[in-house]
């Protein structure tokens, strides 16, 4: 990959502009959304510096979270920008979905509605090409002990499985479950196989005395919440 060239590139720039000085003595808040992406980036391509070559990126694909679900093909227009860099980016987009997470999880938050579930969980579910469950296992307070990833597989083949769900709560002595799973179609409504899991998994709680608190759908910035619609009986 070439350096920037002599009249354009980032060296040039006054050093307080330069995105990554700019970042050590001001704070990254203050950068632009071109600004991190050319840090990421470190070098542009051939007659064009890293802050150019972000900013195109960041035209075509308008926001962060539209870049996040993206495949090669989709990168071709940016001659020059290798598989490396683009894995770069991709797993900077992944460590800030899954910041949210962490920091909950690290605090132990106390759940007391289906909401304090999706503002969790919608930023990492809600763009997902394939269907995948999640189960938050709380404590007798209803905070969260851990977040778990269940089944990923397709709309028709990613059921988890009851027995496994159940295992891992004892295992974690949890006290409760919600599980969590997303419809790729972004239609939230539940399907017979959704109904038949919830009363299995209802069922199987009853049985090991772990309370099973909700089961919820995520769309595109909607959800679907058994307990809500008084479906956990």
């Amino acid at each position: 990959m070439s350096e920037p060239n002599k009249k354009t590139g980032i060296n040039s720039w006054p050093q307080d502009d330069r995105p990554r000085e700019k970042l050590l003595k001001k704070g990254a808040g203050i950068l632009s959304n071109s600004e991190l992406l050319a840090i990421l980036l470190r070098t542009g391509i051939k007659g064009e510096s890293a802050i150019d070559l972000a900013r195109r990126i960041i035209d075509k694909f308008s926001t962060f979270r539209n870049m996040s679900h993206t495949d090669m093909r989709q990168w071709k227009e940016f001659k020059g920008l290798g598989p490396a860099k683009i894995a770069q980016i991709q797993a900077a987009l992944e460590i800030g979905r899954r910041f949210r997470e962490v920091e909950v999880n690290g605090s132990k938050q106390k759940i007391s509605s289906a909401r304090d579930i999706v503002d969790i969980i919608m930023p990492q579910m809600r763009d997902l090409k394939t269907e995948v469950f999640k189960v938050f296992y709380l404590n007798s307070n209803n905070r969260i002990i851990e977040i778990s990833d269940t089944a990923v597989g397709t709309v028709n083949h990613a059921m988890p499985i009851v027995r496994e769900i159940m295992h891992a709560a004892l295992q974690k002595f949890a006290a409760a479950i919600i599980c969590v799973h997303n419809h790729p179609s972004a239609n939230v409504a539940p399907s017979p196989e959704d109904k038949k899991f919830t009363q299995e998994l209802i069922s199987a709680g009853k049985l090991m005395e772990i309370k099973v608190l909700d089961h919820i759908i995520i769309g595109d910035n909607n959800f679907f919440s058994f307990a809500e619609e008084g479906l956990m009986i």
